[in-house]
């Protein structure tokens, strides 16, 4: 069967990224200390363990599910920790217990969510919790942030970044309504200039979506959930739509906003000028930027080699340049090795879309997904000068217990929904290429059995 063929590919998948994640934990400690760690046994164990346990519950709960999305996760995840573990053994502690409530998490979410589309019928519920969610940390007392941007709130002893559940929130309510709406918003209802708009009644909580989006980048001066927000609505019309038109609309409201943002804005002219030339404050506001150029012309094509390297002149380098830090002690290698996974975790993550039958399920499947690629292509484009430097983590790499769990939490709801569109329909059976090739080899030989046996005319023809 196909479901075990990808649990089988699946297992061996996780068990080569534990081994990853384990020789790269080993190469680290050699690096710093050139003495193997006391504890990689019972690493390596704990690394396999939870990683099978995120595989069994797969096999049990998403049997039909992609069997390369969990293996990539793990991947990303063990390298990530790998670098944290060498540059702070007390980050390393406490990724390691994220890491366990993330993939309990996961497991919880395959288990509480059975069917994606029921969770259409709350999209109204999931509008205003991933509203308030964008909000709380703009409330007096509850959030808190440093100079450059208010991510962060406080409730007790807990502190977390809102914004990693709010796109989860939004993308389940973009997915549901423009599911509903997709005809009318299509269809358009009144002019402007050259494009053909839907009418405002059907265009207002996309719009209040996009508006919170703007309050975001001013309010809590955080341009890169920002732009992943507005991405995220363009990316769900033009798919729901199939309308090039809303790109180009897109496209237009976010450089207006973006020069208007520009031209009011002193954080987001800082941005820019540190983007432009970073040199110019390479003891200021550019420092973090031009050593992570730095970091990563070190590296060159095979690295400094993991523990060997000097990571750590880079302020937070766990969280926003970890991908420099991977640069210089694995170099281009490694770097590209890194890209290469995210891009194949799109691929995959866009091919449940485009194979999903259910409306909403492929639009709530290619939401995710953009989630998942553009906060990469952010942060990335940010450290290599492709694009300004916006503060938001690497998917699954990043230190930070907030990113690791949301995208855990992402990860099963796009399993789920992969599950969904392997799952044979009703009385048809889906069988592996073994079996098939297996089938079509004994119907030639049942073929050829019959013409040997058949009554022949005296001129040799069959009768």
């Amino acid at each position: 069967m196909i479901a075990a063929e990808r649990r089988s590919t699946e297992l061996g998948l996780v068990v080569l990224a534990a081994l990853i994640t384990t020789g790269a934990y080993a190469l680290a400690a050699l690096g710093r200390t050139a003495d193997l760690p006391a504890d990689l046994a019972p690493f390596l164990g704990i690394v396999i363990g939870l990683l099978v346990a995120a595989h069994v519950t797969n096999r049990f709960l998403a049997p039909n599910a992609d069997g390369v999305l969990l293996p990539l996760a793990a991947l990303l995840n063990g390298l990530g920790y790998a670098i944290i573990a060498r540059l702070d053994t007390d980050l390393a502690g406490l990724q390691a217990t994220w890491t366990l409530v993330s993939i309990g998490a996961y497991a919880l979410t395959l288990l509480v969510v059975r069917r994606a589309t029921d969770l259409a019928r709350y999209k109204w519920t999931f509008a205003f919790i991933g509203m308030a969610l964008l909000v709380m940390p703009l409330v007096p007392g509850l959030g808190f942030g440093n100079a450059s941007a208010r991510l962060w709130v406080s409730i007790g002893p807990i502190n977390f970044q809102p914004g990693e559940f709010a796109k989860i929130a939004l993308a389940i309510f973009f997915a549901a309504y423009l599911t509903e709406r997709r005809e009318l918003i299509a269809a358009g209802g009144w002019k402007l200039g050259p494009f053909n708009l839907p009418e405002p009644r059907h265009m207002g909580p996309l719009l209040v979506a996009w508006a919170a989006s703007l309050l975001v980048m001013i309010g809590q001066k955080d341009l890169g959930s920002s732009l992943l927000f507005f991405a995220l609505v363009v990316v769900l019309l033009w798919i729901s739509t199939e309308r090039a038109s809303f790109l180009v609309f897109g496209a237009f409201l976010f450089a207006t906003g973006a020069v208007l943002a520009w031209s009011q804005f002193s954080h987001v002219q800082d941005r820019v000028d540190v983007w432009l030339d970073p040199w110019a404050q390479a003891e200021g506001l550019g420092y973090q930027l031009v050593q992570a150029v730095y970091a990563l012309a070190w590296g060159g094509t095979t690295g400094t080699g993991l523990g060997l390297g000097d990571p750590s002149r880079i302020p937070e380098v766990q969280n926003d340049f970890i991908f420099a830090a991977i640069g210089e002690e694995l170099g281009l290698l490694g770097a590209t090795a890194v890209i290469a996974a995210f891009v194949l975790m799109v691929g995959a993550g866009m091919r449940v879309a485009v194979q999903a039958e259910r409306p909403f399920e492929k639009l709530l499947a290619a939401g995710l997904t953009t989630i998942l690629g553009v906060q990469a292509f952010i942060i990335l484009g940010g450290v290599t000068r492709v694009v300004p430097l916006t503060g938001v983590t690497l998917p699954f790499v990043s230190y930070g217990g907030s990113s690791l769990l949301s995208n855990y939490i992402l990860l099963a709801l796009l399993m789920r929904i992969s599950d969904s569109v392997g799952r044979p329909t009703a009385g048809t059976a889906r069988v592996g290429w073994r079996a098939r090739r297996s089938q079509r080899r004994a119907d030639r030989r049942a073929a050829g059995a019959t013409a040997a046996t058949a009554p022949s005319t005296p001129g040799g023809v069959p009768a």
